[in-house]
């Protein structure tokens, strides 16, 4: 891990679910310390017990990522509880309202808007000013395949994955001369709640996998083992980068 010590002290968002729920035991499994965050309480705490059961440090945080007030105490947290901040995964996200541009309201960009862009910024701006003091970290956000592509069946979403990814490389020269590298992973379809929402049904996300040069749908496990590669030393020349986790769909 990208950290002064053996037990990097590890802040993720949207982790009660999906990849961040999969990336928080990942890194509870590497020995880290590990501050979670999410809305649904019942089930951060049921993500510390089973972190707490493997041997990590670990707490959870209520927040919603669109309030820079919940965003400022949670990075405080962090640091009160632990000391520092060396590694953050910004994974909070919705699909928000599916359908084609035209059909789409100010509530439905509202709503994206708030959780995928404006979350991800306010996140970077209180980890990155630890981070930048503190003289080393790693952060990583969440793309999509939909952050370099079209999708017309919802258009908004795709706009804010682009719009993380312009952000991540932003943030990312902006703080290489503090020693502090921000990437980003865009997966393609992977084994989720978000997934079964937005495909709707078995039979559609069949025939999604079949679209997969790879053949199947990506796991939950196998982004999570990404986001590790890029905090820890291994990825240490790595910043800037949008690294695609989809089984060969961008190939295409």
């Amino acid at each position: 891990m990208e950290t002064l010590t053996s037990h990097p002290v590890v802040l993720i968002s949207g982790a009660t679910a999906g990849i961040g729920r999969a990336t928080a035991l990942a890194f509870g499994r590497e020995g880290a310390q590990v501050v979670c965050t999410g809305r649904n309480a019942a089930a951060g705490a049921g993500l510390v017990a089973e972190l707490r059961k493997m041997g990590a440090e670990a707490d959870f945080v209520a927040a919603d990522v669109s309030s820079e007030g919940d965003v400022r105490r949670l990075v405080e947290h962090a640091i009160a509880r632990f000391g520092r901040l060396d590694i953050a995964v910004n994974s909070a996200g919705t699909e928000g309202t599916p359908g084609l541009l035209v059909n789409q309201t100010v509530d439905s960009y509202t709503t994206t808007f708030n959780v995928n862009v404006l979350g991800t910024l306010l996140c970077m701006k209180h980890e990155l000013r630890v981070m930048q003091a503190q003289g080393h970290g790693a952060v990583i956000n969440l793309s999509s395949t939909m952050g370099s592509r079209g999708n017309p069946q919802n258009p908004i979403y795709v706009a804010s994955k682009h719009a993380i990814e312009g952000l991540t490389k932003s943030a990312a020269i902006e703080s290489c001369k503090f020693n502090v590298r921000v990437n980003a992973v865009a997966p393609g379809p992977i084994e989720t709640d978000m997934l079964e929402r937005i495909a709707g049904g078995a039979e559609k996300i069949a025939a999604v996998a079949a679209s997969i040069p790879a053949g199947r749908i990506g796991t939950p496990d196998e982004v999570a083992d990404a986001i590790t590669f890029l905090a820890s030393d291994k990825a240490r020349y790595i910043t800037g980068q949008i690294i695609h986790v989809n089984g060969g769909k961008t190939a295409l």
